[in-house]
């Protein structure tokens, strides 16, 4: 007999035990994406608040998987997962068990269900004035101050990259950058691919000023009709993100269209920007290119660039293209399921791809 569920319906309505279902031994619990929700084992505690959202205390709540286990002591576990997560006191192993059997993206390579990810480096240079150089030794030297914490003081450094990277210089040379080169990678006439491109930016304010440069430079790719157009932002915000970003929020019916629309490789929409949406779970295999200029690192980097692997036509390879230096958090990424059984590095430098192919 086999039922299916959501790990989230594991949850008491009151307490922090859930009622057992069953003590049997013969139940498999198969989780597909077995990270994120699958290792709720720890105890937090969390405002409790009445029916009008009051805080009228604390209380104790753990992870759904805890409360799983509550309900299903003696069941057998088995967790399916392309990003298993390799921080060491959390991980997949440490949940999960042993790896039953490994298929790395090698194997996928081989055997033709993915096709190879190449990898480009396109710094874009960072030009501080002195006084950001005097901002940001002062925001250093604020950070060493015992009072703040460590959630304050990743805040802040976020805030600080952010401005530099989502400077307004800046932002216009990844803009120029970016349409130059996809512009000759996507070009079938002139020995280019035939397909199109994602853009990752670190914040939703960086995606706004982004696509206004672009179409600023190419104003032909703007449409205010979201079914029109060859670039689009994929995002939400808040009204309190003022009307430069807010005009670029989307409802979860039109970002189901947007998706149509990139799948579809009649249709003109080449180029999407997004922050963290459509990184996991989102599969165009027409998109070849991924334009990173984000801070990015483990498992979300792998599954972002899982997003131009997919096997389309002719096309050789996705391209993941680097504005901020990321190879070091790629390797370390990589290195990870080679340790874990893994037969290698699966992305290769494109000064690598050029050598073998003279060599070829």
């Amino acid at each position: 007999m086999l039922f299916r569920s959501t790990i989230q319906k594991f949850q008491p309505d009151e307490g922090n035990v859930y009622e057992q279902l069953s003590d049997r031994e013969n139940i498999i619990v198969i989780a597909d994406e077995a990270h994120r929700t699958q290792y709720g084992f720890k105890a937090k505690t969390i405002d409790d608040k009445d029916d009008k959202g009051n805080v009228i205390g604390k209380k104790i709540v753990y992870g759904f998987a805890k409360y799983m286990r509550d309900a299903l002591p003696n069941a057998t576990y088995l967790g399916f997962t392309g990003t298993p997560i390799e921080n060491t006191d959390v991980n997949t192993p440490a949940v999960f068990g042993n790896y039953v059997d490994i298929y790395d993206i090698l194997q996928a390579v081989d055997d033709g269900a993915t096709v190879r990810i190449f990898y480009e480096s396109r710094l874009a240079k960072i030009k501080l004035s002195e006084e950001g150089k005097k901002l940001i030794v002062g925001l250093d030297e604020e950070l060493k101050h015992d009072e703040l914490t460590q959630t304050q003081k990743a805040k802040v450094k976020w805030t600080q990259l952010e401005a530099l990277i989502g400077s307004e210089d800046r932002v216009k040379q990844v803009a120029q950058d970016i349409i130059t080169h996809f512009e000759l990678r996507n070009n079938p006439g002139g020995g280019g691919l035939d397909g199109k491109a994602m853009i990752v930016a670190m914040s939703r304010r960086i995606a706004a000023d982004l696509y206004k440069e672009i179409i600023n430079i190419k104003p032909q790719w703007h449409s205010d009709n979201l079914k029109e157009g060859v670039i689009k932002v994929v995002m939400t915000s808040a009204s309190s993100d003022g009307p430069e970003i807010s005009k670029h929020h989307t409802t979860k019916e039109q970002r189901r269209m947007l998706a149509e629309r990139m799948k579809d490789t009649e249709d003109e929409l080449k180029l999407v920007i997004v922050r963290d949406m459509w990184l996991t779970g989102f599969d165009a295999p027409c998109l070849h290119t991924l334009y990173i200029d984000k801070p990015m690192k483990g498992h979300n980097l792998m599954q972002a660039i899982a997003r131009v692997n997919r096997v389309y036509k002719d096309k050789p390879g996705g391209l993941v293209v680097d504005y901020l230096g990321i190879a070091s958090d790629l390797k370390k990424a990589l290195s990870f399921y080679s340790d874990s059984g893994g037969k290698g590095d699966p992305a290769i430098a494109q000064e690598k791809a050029v050598h073998m192919m003279l060599e070829k």
